[in-house]
């Protein structure tokens, strides 16, 4: 059963909802916004359980089962583009708006990774969620999470209190990490290079996988730095392949922002591919900081064009051409 006392790690944002509880001034509609990973989904179930159960171990476990009329989630589709169709949220979601409460004295809509269902290139299905939060209801609730809240439309974002979620300690990735049964030699490597995000350090703590990604990356830097066209797009087709691209980009981000620490202090320790420390270091002297903080920034828009349905070979190919070109 979750209540706000679950959420690790993230005092300010628990804090903030308790006393909204306490005082009786919970807002329509709540943005919880910060990296993946970090316990936006499970404070926002939490929060409205704390609300919609008041301690009932009953209305808890019916919560948690997905069974209670006033709790719903609302998660982005699993095929296509993800988005929830305008449609679908005009027929099957906003009319039970009109009618919450339903049994409870409050109800919450939950939407996760609201950037993905609602995204600013596709506005029709956000703008149909804009006027019922511009005409919310009393003792109707909404809440938004997402990782990349720019990609809301502004309207969305205005109408909704934003509460910041931030990445997680070590020794909080630690625990969870344990507790999944992770084996003790892949709970280091896994913290190191998940910037504080769980579900990438879980991904990272698969056997072999931080091995692997190492690999990958310093051998997408070897092309980006000698390689001609024609290798650059084999690697690129290469990682058009991968099933796990977005976390090999992940990846490859966290290698470029060692190589600008290391560029800056050759002496760097706190880095992620601690494995390569001295390998950072040739590397780094052939390449600026500037310019190593320049192509994290390339793998990231090369991100969000992919989540924003760019062809996936067609984007990889310019950024590696990219990367080839900032020295």
């Amino acid at each position: 059963m979750n209540a706000l006392g679950d959420v690790r790690a993230q005092a300010g944002a628990v804090q903030a909802l308790k006393r909204a509880h306490e005082h009786k001034r919970i807002a329509s509609a709540y943005l919880f916004d910060g990296p993946s990973g970090v316990g936006k989904q499970l404070a926002a179930i939490s929060f409205a359980t704390d609300v919609v159960a008041g301690g009932n171990p009953h209305v808890m476990d019916r919560i948690e089962a997905g069974a209670h009329p006033d709790v719903r989630i609302f998660r982005p589709r699993d095929e296509g583009k993800k988005n929830i169709q305008v449609d679908v949220l005009r027929s099957e979601i906003l009319p039970l708006a009109q009618f919450a409460p339903f049994e409870a004295a409050a109800t919450f809509f939950i939407f996760p990774e609201a950037d993905v269902s609602f995204p600013e290139f596709q506005p029709e299905a956000a703008n149909a969620l804009l006027k019922t939060l511009e005409e919310p209801r009393a003792n109707v609730h909404f809440i938004l999470t997402s990782e990349r809240a720019d990609s809301l439309l502004p309207t969305i974002r205005s109408r909704c209190q934003r509460i910041r979620f931030g990445r997680l300690p070590g020794a909080v990735l630690r625990d969870i990490l344990t507790e999944e049964g992770v084996p003790e030699e892949e709970i280091d490597p896994a913290i190191a290079l998940c910037a504080g995000r769980a579900d990438v350090a879980l991904a990272l703590a698969r056997e072999g996988t931080v091995k692997e990604l190492t690999a990958l990356v310093t051998s997408v830097d070897d092309a980006v730095r000698e390689a001609g066209p024609g290798t650059l797009i084999e690697m690129a087709e290469r990682l058009a392949r991968r099933e796990d691209l977005e976390l090999a980009l992940f990846t490859l981000q966290s290698f470029y922002r060692d190589l600008a620490v290391s560029a800056v202090d050759e002496n760097a320790r706190h880095v992620g591919f601690a494995s390569l420390v001295d390998d950072l270091g040739e590397r780094s002297a052939s390449l600026s900081a500037s310019a190593s903080s320049a192509r994290v920034s390339l793998i990231h828009q090369c991100m969000r064009s992919m989540q924003h349905n760019a062809n996936r070979q067609v984007a990889l190919d310019s950024l590696l051409f990219a990367l080839r070109n900032l020295r």
